[in-house]
């Protein structure tokens, strides 16, 4: 049967990507990246998905913002542009080599994309959360967007994905995730590539 790419709760892990202090001025719609990313982990800690969090170089680019709600998880420091280092991938390990990434974060052309790269390579499926994901630039942010899709990651939205990891409204957690739906998404500028997809 064809990969269509459906979430499940019990083989995916969320990823939260340099979401950090320094980047906050810089980043393109940041304010409304963090606000998606932030339901993204609430609706994780009610379906107990896994959550791994990466730092880029945090001695100068500062710790991960406070908004994100995630002061309870442990920051994986990095200099890489991946966040597969080797302390994720034990982690992985650990968590039995779940088969689905979430991502979120920062930037979509740098970290974002050669975390998907590495992921696609070993066989993971990758849902790229499109209203969660960013750069200092519209246009790298829509160009990595079509790259990655082009090398096999799906694209999702911030709403589908907690819909689609509940998928009934009979689901015993669908009150509380439908309650992180009540306001709308916020928008964050990809009207403007939908044409392309």
């Amino acid at each position: 049967m064809a990969n269509i790419g459906r979430l499940s709760t019990k083989d995916a892990v969320l990823f939260l990507c340099d979401m950090q202090e320094k980047f906050r001025p810089n980043i393109f719609q940041f304010p409304n990246i963090v606000s998606n990313a932030a339901r993204l982990l609430q609706a994780s800690r009610l379906l107990g998905i896994p959550t791994i969090l990466t730092e880029q170089y945090p001695r100068g680019l500062g710790p991960t913002v406070p908004e994100l709600g995630a002061e309870d998880l442990k920051a994986h420091a990095k200099t890489a542009f991946t966040m597969m280092i080797d302390d994720v991938e034990m982690e992985l390990q650990a968590l039995g080599n779940p088969r689905q990434a979430i991502i979120c974060g920062i930037e979509a052309h740098a970290c974002i994309a050669c975390t998907t790269f590495d992921m696609l390579e070993r066989g993971m499926e990758v849902h790229i959360v499109a209203d969660a994901v960013s750069s200092r630039s519209q246009t790298d942010r829509l160009f990595a967007l079509s790259r990655l899709k082009q090398s096999g990651a799906y694209l999702t939205t911030t709403e589908a994905v907690l819909l689609q990891l509940v998928q009934d409204a009979k689901h015993p957690k669908f009150k509380e995730i439908q309650k992180l739906m009540a306001h709308p998404s916020p928008d964050t500028n990809l009207l403007a590539f939908a044409s392309t997809l």
